[in-house]
């Protein structure tokens, strides 16, 4: 990395250092165990991370013995995570397994090829109790681990029909994310699905906003569907945040989102993925992936706060965060014979740029939180539990 470009994210990190504090080490501390249902449910997936990324971020920001990331809540526990057909998965088949409950091939979107069959999804479950249901990603809404709880393809590799499907055929309420592109094309996917699904979307009440004033004016003036399309393809990365001043971050779109969904009596599904870690760990960048797990373990903050500013949030929410599996294999490998301080960034080792056979942590608090204690369960699971808690 080039001497300014190491500078300036040197300056952005700091940032975090000075004005962004925990709202409280490990989230809910009551001590009590939660009710069994959930009126809320809110499903973080940190893209790709793995434990050393979770420590490297920690060392960064709060120092070797410094308190825990937000993240780090109390209940924990681990999963197993192959896919249908690899013991190394991909995002779709490992979102696909939590968001509809079966073992699905690598690439297939809650959708058993060829034969199309399928079960609801978590999010579609959700909206047929009544609930409304929200997606954020800071790359393209339509990537694989939204893909998998808002619509059914057989290949990630059709994003245009999943853009057509969220608008047309599930209804998710709030869209926020990237890939502005994959609803206005006339080229094809590998579903043949192409078209003009923007103006689709407004014909059936979406707000559509593309940037960080029209979400805000859209959320004040009290809409219920937002599309929002702040990118044609991913959002910034944070250690290069080129459209800072028109790109909400993900914690921006976080707060938008709960101030949308918080008003339905019902209660609400909402996905927040922060897809940046996996790609800074394709690309083995140390200094992006810490800076990008900080940006998820800031928006774990916004949640934090909503559910604390009520009492009733905190006895009817279930918050889950877990990543779908690890990326690269990174390690922290030094400082060797001392001690690294707050603001240091650990010394790197990579296994690969690519996958790794690890079992993904699983944080949560809430109502079934203690469901997902204990080791090794499969990332099926997790789906069971979420369905049950919304019994």
């Amino acid at each position: 990395m080039k001497t300014f470009q190491k500078r300036a994210f040197l300056i952005v990190l700091a940032g975090f250092l000075l004005s962004f504090q925990a709202p409280g080490a490990f989230g809910d501390d009551s001590g009590t165990a939660p009710p069994r249902k959930a009126r809320n449910v809110i499903f973080m997936v940190p893209d790709g991370l793995g434990q050393a990324n979770v420590t490297a971020a920690r060392i960064f920001k709060n120092g070797l013995d410094g308190p825990p990331l937000n993240m780090e809540l109390r209940t924990i526990g681990y999963q197993r995570n192959h896919s249908a057909d690899s013991m190394i998965t991909d995002s779709a088949a490992a979102a696909s397994a939590w968001a509809c409950g079966e073992k699905f091939r690598n690439r297939e979107i809650c959708f058993h090829a060829p034969s199309g069959r399928h079960k609801d999804s978590l999010l579609e479950i959700a909206g047929k109790k009544g609930k409304s249901t929200g997606l954020i990603t800071n790359s393209e809404i339509t990537d694989a681990t939204p893909a998998a709880f808002g619509a059914h393809v057989p290949t990630r590799k059709c994003p245009k029909e999943i853009a057509r499907q969220y608008v047309s055929v599930t209804g998710v309420d709030v869209l926020l994310g990237g890939g502005g592109s994959k609803f206005q094309s006339e080229l094809p996917d590998q579903c043949g699905a192409y078209g003009d699904f923007l103006s689709l979307a407004i014909s059936k009440g979406y707000a559509h906003v593309a940037d960080r004033a029209e979400l805000e004016k859209a959320v004040s003036a009290g809409k219920t569907k937002i599309l929002g399309l702040f990118a044609d393809s991913d959002l910034d990365f944070a250690v290069d945040r080129q459209h800072a001043e028109f790109e909400p971050s993900l914690s921006e779109m976080t707060a938008s989102a709960l101030r949308v969904l918080q008003k339905d009596p019902d209660g609400f599904f909402l996905m927040i993925e922060g897809s940046l870690i996996d790609k800074s760990n394709h690309k083995r960048d140390v200094q992006s992936q810490i800076m990008e797990t900080l940006i998820f373990d800031e928006a774990v903050g916004t949640v934090l706060e909503w559910i604390k500013a009520d009492p009733i949030r905190k006895e009817e929410t279930l918050l889950i965060i877990s990543p779908d599996h690890d990326t690269s294999g990174f390690a922290i490998i030094g400082p060797y014979k001392t001690l690294p301080r707050k603001g240091n960034v650990v010394v790197d080792g990579w296994v690969s740029d690519r996958h790794v056979a690890s079992d993904p942590m699983v944080w949560s608090q809430g109502p079934g939180s203690l469901d997902l204690s204990g080791p090794a369960f499969d990332n099926t699971h997790i789906y069971k539990v979420v369905r049950d808690a919304m019994q």
